[in-house]
């Protein structure tokens, strides 16, 4: 039976756990995005938000600037400044019945990077690592690092603090943002910060929201599958007993792979429940891009892709690709640039490299966008490049010639622009053929053609002002040519910029999709 003492107890602790988040509830917030040592985007309506208590009115300085909102329903308010410019360190003040101080705030340029592992790859595990330790005393190059979290439905807030660019920082920074970060920040002399939402090992369909996948037909067999995993209850029990069968499995054939000399087997992934898993559509829009909307930011940057090229429904990576630019550009409110990483040469007889590629290379008719071509700069034995260096440096190129205005060498390395098939030869053309198409190591090589059989043989390429002749003398009557198309291909077609073509096909040939391993 309770006592009255205990009952007094209960009473006080209900009332006290009550006030407590009541106090918390009231106290003006901002999310992680709003901290110390935070970039701003110059030139632009800045958006400022937070909570506090329903109707409670919020004060915002900065910049000799002031805006006022109240609290919501939910708490929620909003100001929004007038475009900032570079200059002098900034103290952002949020003020309700409490108080908020956020300091060391720059103006400049912020750039959001995302994507799976090369995304995620850190500059500790690239080329050079010391010698680029010594270089990375930039204190207006900052970092802001979303902590990876997969949520079922939309989050409005996620982890993440602003670190200042210095030799014992720089280590833990996605390396293919900070050198492209680097470039603009010392080709435009203005701040520059970087936020690297990215997770090793997911697919592109997990950083778009559910309804715009919903709202595309052809991707319909993707949210489709999801939706059977997910339709029965979570067996945990179950699921790690295949999973110990699988492990079983997994070390026998590691065993007679070693002995036999051979590429050892990936091991199995532990089981999550699906409708937790990082592979989940929507899961990592929901928990890592929703939470920085509506963040201003100049463009993104994106390099993934590596695991829809182990799926089936490779061929759709460009309609994935273009459905996820349309669908950050319209949550943000704003037709930012966009460019991502093609994928690199690298050995997966297992995987549909090809396919990934020219979705990737199709997806540039979406306006405000570019590719960087990295067909010569991957590693045959590693997934993971250790050069992003490169990587960075033509991303860089491409906004500061598309993006900037600045004149640079190219911003892009050739790409197809038609064909035209003349007697025993095809005649492709070419765009960004700045200074020139050149060939590295001399003989032009890594083209097939075809006849009508569709057989393929390496055909004989010669260049022709801004143009590759294609023949062969066994192919009379030639009707599509193809160039780098393999995952680990022959690389000799460059520009004069030293950046090199696009891998491509001119046929529309029905192609054979390699099934998940």
């Amino acid at each position: 039976m309770q006592t009255s003492r205990t009952r007094v107890l209960s009473c006080l602790g209900l009332a006290l756990a009550l006030g407590a988040t009541r106090a918390a509830f009231a106290d003006v917030r901002l999310p992680s995005l709003f901290s110390d040592h935070a970039v701003l985007q110059q030139g632009a309506a800045v958006p400022v938000w937070g909570w506090a208590e329903p109707n409670e009115q919020v004060t915002v300085t900065l910049a000799g600037q002031t805006k006022v909102a109240k609290g919501g329903a939910d708490g929620a308010w909003r100001v929004t400044l007038d475009a900032l410019k570079p200059g002098a360190t900034l103290t952002l003040t949020v003020k309700g019945k409490n108080t908020l101080t956020v300091q060391d705030i720059l103006v400049g340029e912020v750039w959001l990077g995302s994507g799976q592992s090369n995304m995620a790859l850190t500059v500790n595990r690239c080329n050079n690592y010391e010698h680029e330790q010594t270089l990375a005393n930039l204190p207006q190059l900052r970092m802001f690092t979303v902590e990876r979290a997969s949520r079922p439905a939309s989050q409005a807030e996620c982890k993440g603090q602003w670190v200042l660019c210095a030799s014992n920082t720089v280590g833990a920074f996605s390396a293919t943002a900070y050198f492209f970060g680097r470039d603009l920040h010392q080709r435009l002399a203005v701040p520059v910060g970087l936020i690297n939402s990215s997770w090793g090992g997911t697919p592109v369909e997990a950083w778009t929201s559910t309804e715009a996948l919903q709202a595309v037909p052809a991707l319909q067999v993707i949210t489709d599958s999801w939706a059977a995993q997910t339709k029965s209850p979570w067996d945990e029990a179950k699921a790690m007993a295949g999973y110990d069968r699988q492990v079983a499995t997994w070390k026998e054939a590691v065993k007679k792979a070693k002995a036999a000399g051979k590429e050892q087997p990936r091991a199995p992934r532990k089981p999550v429940d699906p409708r937790l898993s990082p592979n989940r559509p929507a899961n990592l829009y929901n928990g890592m891009i929703a939470p920085l909307i509506p963040y201003a930011i100049k463009g993104a940057v994106w390099y993934q892709g590596e695991s829809n090229a182990n799926d089936m429904t490779a061929a759709l990576y460009g309609t994935q690709l273009e459905t996820l630019i349309k669908d950050w550009r319209t949550r943000w409110g704003a037709a930012f640039p966009f460019a991502w990483v093609q994928l690199p040469n690298y050995r997966a007889s297992d995987r549909n490299w090809p396919l990934v590629r020219e979705g990737m290379l199709q997806t540039l008719k979406v306006p405000a966008t570019g590719m960087a071509i990295t067909m010569d700069i991957g590693e045959t034995g590693d997934i993971h490049p250790k050069n992003k260096q490169d990587v960075g440096h033509r991303l860089a190129f491409w906004a500061l010639g598309s993006v900037y205005g600045q004149k640079v060498a190219s911003t892009c390395g050739p790409l197809p622009a038609g064909h035209t098939v003349k007697g025993g030869e095809v005649v492709c053309a070419f765009t960004h053929a700045d200074g020139g198409l050149t060939t590295k190591g001399g003989e032009l090589k890594g083209f097939v053609i075809a006849g009508a059989d569709q057989k393929w043989v390496p055909a004989n390429a010669k260049i022709a002002g801004d143009t590759v002749v294609v023949s062969h003398p066994e192919v009379k009557a030639p009707v599509a040519v193809r160039y780098a198309w393999a995952a680990d291909p022959a690389c000799s077609l460059f520009n004069g910029a030293g950046i090199p073509a696009s891998p491509f096909r001119t046929d529309t040939f029905e192609l054979p999709l390699q099934p998940k391993k």
